[in-house]
C-alpha cells in the first residue's frame, strides 16, 4: 500500500499547498476529516445507503494524505499532529464498521453478521494497539497481513462496489459481498495480531 500511498500525496500536494495559502491549519484537516467519515459511515451505512456513504467516506479518508503533507510543507510535523492523526483515525475506522453493525442490527436483520461487523470493529484496535503498545516498549510491531490500509481499502471498496451493483441492478443479491468481505478480513485480522504479538516476543527473548 505504501506505493499507493506515495502516488495520491503526489496527487494531493497541490491541495495541501492550496490550503496553507488560505490559512487552514493540518489539524483542522486532520477534524474535518475524521468528522467527513463518522458521518458517511454513521448517517448512510445503517440505512442501506452504501454507494453514497463510501463515496463520502472515500473523499473524506484522503484527508489523512493531505493533513500529513501540509505538515510537511509548513514545517510544522509535530509529536501533538502525530497523535492527533493516530487517535482520530480509530474513530474513522470505529465509524465505518460500527455503521455495519448498525446495518445487521437494523434493515440487514442478521445477529451474526452485526457480530462479525463488530469483530473486525475490535481486531482493528487491538492491531494498532498492539503496534502503539510495542511501540512504547522500545520495540516494533508493524506488518502482518492486514495493516489499517489494507483493511480500509477493503471494506470501503467492497462495500461501494456493493453499493453501485445494487444501485444499477435494483436488486440484493450484490450486498452479499459485504459480510464476505468482513469475513476475511475477521480471518486477517486475527492472523495481523498473532503476527504482530509473535514478532514482539521474539524481540522481548532476544532482549533478555
Amino acid at each position: 500500500m505504501e506505493r499507493f500511498r506515495a502516488f495520491w500525496t503526489k496527487v494531493f500536494t497541490p491541495v495541501a499547498e492550496l490550503f496553507l495559502r488560505w490559512g487552514i491549519s493540518p489539524d483542522a484537516v486532520t477534524l474535518v476529516g475524521t468528522v467527513g467519515v463518522c458521518f458517511g459511515s454513521l448517517v448512510f451505512f445503517p440505512q442501506g445507503e452504501f454507494l453514497i456513504g463510501v463515496l463520502i467516506c472515500t473523499a473524506f479518508v484522503f484527508s489523512d494524505l493531505v493533513d500529513g503533507r501540509m505538515a510537511r510543507l509548513s514545517g510544522t510535523s509535530s509529536s501533538w499532529g502525530a497523535f492527533l492523526d493516530s487517535t482520530l483515525d480509530r474513530f474513522g475506522d470505529a465509524a465505518i464498521f460500527g455503521g455495519l453493525v448498525m446495518y445487521y442490527v437494523g434493515p440487514g436483520d442478521s445477529r451474526l453478521l452485526a457480530g462479525l461487523a463488530m469483530y473486525c470493529l475490535v481486531m482493528g484496535s487491538i492491531t494498532s494497539y498492539a503496534r502503539a503498545r510495542a511501540e512504547s516498549l522500545g520495540m516494533e510491531a508493524k506488518g502482518g497481513i492486514a495493516e489499517r490500509s489494507d483493511r480500509l481499502v477493503a471494506i470501503l471498496g467492497m462495500t461501494g462496489l456493493a453499493g453501485l451493483i445494487q444501485t444499477v441492478t435494483g436488486d440484493d443479491w450484490p450486498l452479499v459481498l459485504i459480510p464476505v468481505t468482513l469475513g476475511l478480513l475477521a480471518v486477517a485480522s486475527t492472523i495481523t495480531v498473532v503476527q504482530r504479538i509473535l514478532l514482539v516476543r521474539s524481540q522481548a527473548k532476544a532482549a533478555v
